[in-house]
C-alpha cells in the first residue's frame, strides 16, 4: 500500500525534533543555498533540492512538494523566510519571535568585523550618510545608519537590519529594489548597487550583522513637533467667545452678524446692500430644499418682503421634505455613497439605497447629530425602541460599509488591512476633518498622528464584520452576507417577486450545479494525490477557470434564492456591519471539500482576523511585516478623556461616543463648519475636509466656535443651526461688487457680499423638472440599482454568465424622480451629473469642484432631457394668453418678473418667427434653462 505524503512529513519532522538548535542552523543554510535568485523566498523549483538535503526526504518528491504547499501559508507560490522556518515550529521546536533577532546579538569574529569593515562600512559612508547620519542636514525618513544602535532601530519603516533575517531586513530591500517606494539608494544618488555589493550585505545580515561601531542613535525629531502640533487651534478646546461688540449697532440682527462684522470692521470693510426679495427667496429655496420656489411664494413674498414672512418661508422649507432630499445629498458627499464597489471589479451594491433613505429622514426628522454620528459608526450596538428603531440603526452602519473594495484581491489579509484603511480615512476625514490613513506606513508627515494612533483604531475595524453583499462572479471572490431586518420593522421593500416557477428553476440549477461541481471537485483532488503534486487549483488555470464558473454559478442561484422569503416577496436586506466573536474561528478550510470551499480557502478572511483583536503595527504598511500588536485606541492627541475599550468589544461603540464627546474639539467644528459652507460656497475653515495643520486656518475661530457650541448646547439639532444662519443678516446680503472690498479680500472670506454661486448637478435637473411640471415628488422604493440586482458593471450578469451586460439601465438619468434617488454606480454616474462635476463617490467629498467646461453647454444644447423639459414648460405656458407668457416663464424660471427690455427682446423674438409658434415656444424655454441666471444663485 503506498505511503500517504503527510505521514512521511510527519515521519521526516519527528526525527528531526530532538536535534532542534542544529536543525534550526541546518535550514538557515539550507535556505541560504536554496535560494539561487537571491529574492529571499523560494520558489517550488528552489525549495526541490530539499530533497537531495535531507535523507529523509530524498526520493520522495511527492513529500517535499506537499511539504512547500503546506508552508505556504499565504499562497503566493513563495516561501518567506518565516514560512520556511516553520518547518521547525512544525516539528515541535520554538519560532522566532517576530520581536527579536533571528539570530543571537554578538559583538562579532575578528573575520566578522574585518568584513564589515572592508565591505560595508565604506559603502554606508559613501551612498548614505549624506541623508542618513547624526550630522545630516536632515535626516530623512526618521533613519541614521552611522550607528549600530541606530541601523538596527531604523525609521519610520521600522528596523533597517534585523540579524539574521533578510525578509525583515529593510535595508536589504532597498537596496534590491523590489520595493518602489524604498528603493536606495535613489537613481539622482548613483542608483541600484552592483549586485556583488547587495549579495554583500546579504552575507552581512545573515552573519548576524556583527558591527564595531558605537554611540547611541540620534533621537530624530519627526516632520511635526509634538507640542506646537498639539498647540494647532483646531486641537484646542472648543470656548465659548464673547460676542464682539462693533461699531455699526443698527446693522446686526444675530450674534452671528456681530462676529462677521467685527471682522470686516477690523479691516476697514463693511458690508454691501440687502438681496432683493426676489434673489433672496430663490437662494434660499434651493440652499434649504434644491427647488426653485413656486410662482406661489414668489407672489406670497414679493407683497410681504419682511423679516416675519421670511422667518415663515424659512420654517416652511425647514418642515419640507424636499429639505431632507437636499441636505441628505451634502452628506452623501461626505459619506463617499456609491451603489457599487469601484476598483478592479465593479460589483453592483442592490441594497445601498436604504442607506441612502436612512440619511434623508434622519434630516428631515432632524436627529441630532450626535446620535446621527452614533449611530453610522455602531448602530448595531446601541439600544432600540422598537423594531423600526432597530432597522434603521442597522442600516445607518451602512456608513462603514459602502466604500470602494477591492473584490478581486488575491490576498485576503489585504484586502482586509485595505477595507481598514478605507473606514479609518472615511471616518476621520468626515467627521473629525483629519487624514488619520495617511499615518498606515509612517507617523503623519505634518499632524501629530503617529502609526500607533493609526493602528489603534485598526484594530476597531478590524475586530469589526462587513457586511455588504454582492454574488461571486468570475472576478468577485470575497462576497459576504447582507443584515436581515426584522420582519416587523415596517420598512419599505422593493416590489420584486420571485415566482414559484422560478424558485424551481433555480433550485434545479444549484443542484445541478452543485452535483457537476462535486464531481469534478473529486476527480481533480484524486489526480492531484496520485500524481503527487498535491491539491492546489491555482496550478491549473484551465481547472481554475471551470471552478471559477461553477462556483460563481452557485453563489448566482444561492443569492437570488436568500433574497427572496418564503412567500416569494424580496426580503428587507441592508449592508452594515457587526462585530466579530471575541474568540478566533476556524478560519477558511485548509483541506476543501468542495468547490465553494476551495475558494473559501483562497479568498476567506485569515482567522486571526475574524475575531475582537488588538493590530499589529505593520512596518511601512505591509501586511507580510507585522510587529507588536498595538492596543486599540483612539487618536492620543485628541484623546485625553477616551473611554476605555472592552475586551470582548471592538470598540465601535467607544469610538462613537468619543468623536461626540463634548472633550472631542473637532466634531463640532467640522460639522458646523460644513454647514456654513452648503450655505455660503466657502466654510469659514475653506479646506472642509482638513482641520489639521496644512488645512487653511479660519477666517474667523470665535465665529467657527460659536457656532460650534451652539450646534452642542442646542441639543445637535442640525435644523436649528441651519436656522440661525440664515436668518442673520450676513446670509440674507446681495452679491452685488464693491471694488475696495474685493481689493482687500478677494476670497470673500470676511462675508462682505454673498457670493454668487453655480447651482449644483441635482439642482438644475431638479429645477428643470420643477418649472416644466415634471417633477415626481413622491420618493420611490429602491433605485435602478436595486431592481437590476447583484451583477459587475461591464462584466458579467448574475443573471446570465453568458451575457455581458450590453446595456446598463441605471447609465442613464432616465425617470421625473428627485435626482438624489438617481443611481450612483461607481465610474458609471449618469451623464446629467457628471457634467455639472457631480461628487466623485469613491473618497470624502466635503467640497465639490465648479468648472466652465464646454461639454456643459453642449449638454444644455442638445441632451434629450433637457429638449424634453423645455418642451414640458411650453406645453404648461401655452393655455396662457401670449401676454402673459412671458411673466409666467419668468416667474418659473428665475422667481422674478422679466424687465421692460427682456419684454421687448421675447416679444421680437417671436415676431421673427410666426409660423413656427410651437417650436419657437420650445425654444424659448430651452434658452431659459439653458441660461446663466437659471443655473446660478446670487
Amino acid at each position: 500500500m503506498k505511503t500517504h505524503p503527510f505521514l512521511l512529513l510527519i515521519a521526516f519532522l519527528s526525527s528531526v525534533s530532538a536535534q532542534d538548535a542544529a536543525l534550526k542552523q541546518k535550514l538557515e543554510q539550507g535556505f541560504t543555498a536554496f535560494d539561487q535568485d537571491r529574492d529571499a523566498a523560494l520558489n517550488a523549483a528552489e525549495f526541490k533540492a530539499l530533497g537531495e538535503y535531507s535523507p529523509k526526504l530524498k526520493g520522495k518528491p511527492q513529500v517535499v512538494d506537499y511539504l512547500f504547499h503546506t508552508l505556504d501559508a499565504n499562497q503566493d507560490g513563495r516561501l518567506s523566510h518565516d514560512e520556511y522556518m516553520n518547518i521547525a515550529a512544525i516539528s515541535g521546536s520554538t519560532k522566532p519571535s517576530p520581536e527579536k533577532p533571528a539570530v543571537a546579538e554578538t559583538p562579532g569574529s575578528a573575520d566578522q568585523i574585518a568584513f564589515f569593515e572592508k565591505k560595508i562600512r565604506p559603502v554606508l559612508a559613501e551612498k548614505c550618510y549624506k541623508c542618513h547620519a547624526e550630522n545630516s542636514e536632515k535626516i530623512k525618513g526618521g533613519l541614521v545608519l552611522d550607528t549600530r544602535e541606530g541601523i538596527r532601530r531604523g525609521g519610520d519603516s521600522g528596523p533597517a537590519i534585523v540579524p539574521g533575517d533578510l525578509a525583515k531586513s529593510l535595508l536589504i530591500e532597498s537596496l534590491r529594489y523590489t520595493n518602489k517606494d524604498l528603493q536606495m539608494p535613489p537613481e539622482k544618488s548613483g542608483g541600484r548597487l552592483a549586485d556583488s555589493v547587495i549579495a554583500d550585505f546579504e552575507q552581512w545580515v545573515r552573519m548576524g550583522a556583527p558591527d564595531p561601531r558605537e554611540g547611541k542613535a540620534a533621537v530624530v525629531k519627526s516632520e511635526w513637533d509634538t507640542e506646537k502640533a498639539r498647540s494647532h487651534w483646531a486641537f484646542q478646546p472648543v470656548k465659548q467667545p464673547a460676542v464682539p461688540s462693533v461699531k455699526d449697532t443698527a446693522w446686526p440682527k444675530t450674534d452671528v452678524d456681530r462676529f462677521i462684522l467685527a471682522g470686516l470692521e477690523s479691516r476697514g470693510l463693511k458690508p454691501v446692500g440687502d438681496a432683493a426679495p426676489a434673489g433672496l427667496l430663490r437662494r434660499v429655496c434651493f440652499d434649504l430644499t434644491g427647488l426653485p420656489p413656486t410662482p406661489e411664494q414668489v407672489d406670497f413674498f414679493s407683497a410681504h418682503p419682511d423679516a416675519k414672512s421670511f422667518e415663515r418661508i424659512v420654517d416652511a422649507l425647514l418642515k419640507s421634505p424636499r429639505f431632507g432630499e437636499r441636505w441628505g445629498r451634502h452628506w452623501l458627499d461626505v459619506a463617499r455613497y456609491a451603489e457599487s464597489s469601484g476598483k478592479d471589479v465593479n460589483c453592483l451594491y442592490p441594497h445601498a439605497w436604504r442607506y441612502r433613505d436612512y440619511v434623508i429622514e434622519a434630516f428631515n426628522s432632524d436627529k441630532p447629530f450626535d446620535d446621527f454620528v452614533r449611530e453610522q459608526i455602531a448602530g448595531d450596538l446601541l439600544q432600540a425602541k422598537d423594531s423600526r428603531d432597530r432597522a434603521l440603526k442597522q442600516i445607518a452602519t451602512g456608513f462603514l460599509a459602502i466604500g470602494t473594495r477591492s473584490l478581486n484581491e488575491r490576498s485576503p489579509k489585504q484586502l482586509a488591512l485595505d477595507t481598514a484603511d478605507e473606514q479609518i480615512d472615511a471616518v476621520s476625514q468626515a467627521v473629525l476633518g483629519l487624514t488619520v490613513a495617511c499615518a498606515r506606513c509612517h507617523d503623519h508627515k505634518f499632524d501629530p498622528i503617529s502609526q500607533r494612533d493609526y493602528y489603534a483604531l485598526a484594530g476597531i475595524f478590524l475586530s469589526t464584520e462587513m457586511l455588504y453583499g454582492t454574488a461571486p462572479n468570475f472576478q468577485n471572490i470575497h462576497a459576504t452576507p447582507l443584515i436581515e431586518l426584522p420582519t416587523d420593522c415596517g420598512l419599505p421593500r422593493m416590489p420584486l417577486v420571485l415566482t414559484p416557477e422560478r424558485r424551481a428553476e433555480l433550485e434545479r440549477e444549484l443542484t445541478k450545479t452543485e452535483r457537476y461541481g462535486a464531481v469534478q471537485f473529486y476527480a481533480t483532488a484524486a489526480k492531484a494525490l496520485f500524481s503527487g503534486k498535491g491539491f492546489n487549483v491555482n496550478n491549473d488555470p484551465q481547472k481554475l477557470v471551470m471552478f471559477v464558473g461553477i462556483n460563481a454559478k452557485i453563489g448566482e442561484c444561492k443569492t437570488e434564492l436568500a433574497s427572496y422569503d418564503s412567500e416569494g416577496r424580496q426580503k428587507r436586506l441592508a449592508m452594515g456591519v457587526r462585530d466579530y466573536p471575541t474568540t478566533p474561528g476556524a478560519g477558511p478550510p485548509t483541506k476543501p471539500k468542495s468547490v465553494e470551499e476551495t475558494f473559501r480557502m483562497i479568498a476567506g478572511r485569515p482567522a486571526q482576523y475574524c475575531s475582537i483583536d488588538d493590530s499589529p503595527l505593520f512596518a511601512r504598511g505591509d501586511v507580510d511585516k507585522p510587529g507588536a500588536k498595538v492596543p486599540r485606541g483612539f487618536v492620543s492627541v485628541l484623546s485625553a478623556a477616551a473611554p476605555a475599550i472592552p475586551p470582548r468589544e471592538s470598540g465601535r461603540r467607544e469610538l462613537a461616543e468619543w468623536l461626540v464627546s463634548s472633550a472631542n474639539p473637532l466634531t463640532a467644528r467640522v460639522f458646523a463648519n460644513r454647514v456654513w459652507h452648503w450655505l455660503f460656497g466657502r466654510g469659514i475653515v475653506s479646506t472642509v475636509d482638513n482641520f489639521g495643520t496644512t488645512g487653511q486656518p479660519p477666517a474667523s475661530q470665535p465665529l467657527l466656535d460659536h457656532l460650534a457650541l451652539r450646534l452642542q448646547v442646542g441639543g445637535w439639532s442640525m435644523k436649528s443651526l441651519i436656522k440661525e444662519i440664515v436668518m442673520s443678516r450676513a446670509y440674507q446680503l446681495s452679491s452685488a461688487h464693491e471694488a475696495r472690498s474685493f481689493e482687500v479680500d478677494p476670497e470673500n472670506s470676511l462675508v462682505w457680499h454673498m457670493s454668487p454661486r453655480r447651482l449644483d448637478a441635482e439642482c438644475i435637473r431638479d429645477a428643470m423638472l420643477a418649472v416644466s411640471g415634471g417633477l415626481k415628488t413622491e420618493a420611490p422604493v429602491g433605485s435602478a440599482v436595486a431592481q437590476c440586482g447583484d451583477a459587475a458593471i461591464g462584466g458579467f450578469s448574475i443573471k446570465s454568465l453568458r451575457s455581458p451586460l450590453s446595456e446598463e439601465p441605471f447609465l442613464t438619468a432616465g425617470g421625473d424622480m428627485r435626482s438624489v434617488y438617481l443611481p450612483v454606480p461607481r465610474n458609471a454616474v449618469p451623464d446629467a451629473l457628471t457634467v455639472f462635476d457631480f461628487a466623485e463617490p469613491s473618497a470624502v467629498n466635503g467640497s465639490r469642484d465648479v468648472t466652465t467646461v464646454p461639454s456643459q453647454a453642449l449638454f444644455l444644447l442638445n441632451n434629450d432631457f433637457v429638449g424634453a423639459q423645455a418642451r414640458r414648460l411650453a406645453d404648461r405656458l401655452r393655455p396662457l394668453p401670449e401676454d402673459q407668457r412671458t411673466a409666467m416663464a419668468f416667474k418659473l424660471a428665475f422667481a422674478r418678473m422679466p424687465t421692460a427690455a427682456e419684454t421687448r427682446a421675447v416679444q421680437r423674438f417671436f415676431a421673427d418667427f410666426p409660423r413656427l409658434e410651437n417650436d419657437v415656444l420650445t425654444s424659448f424655454c430651452r434658452a431659459l434653462l439653458g441660461s446663466a441666471e437659471f443655473r446660478s444663485i446670487d
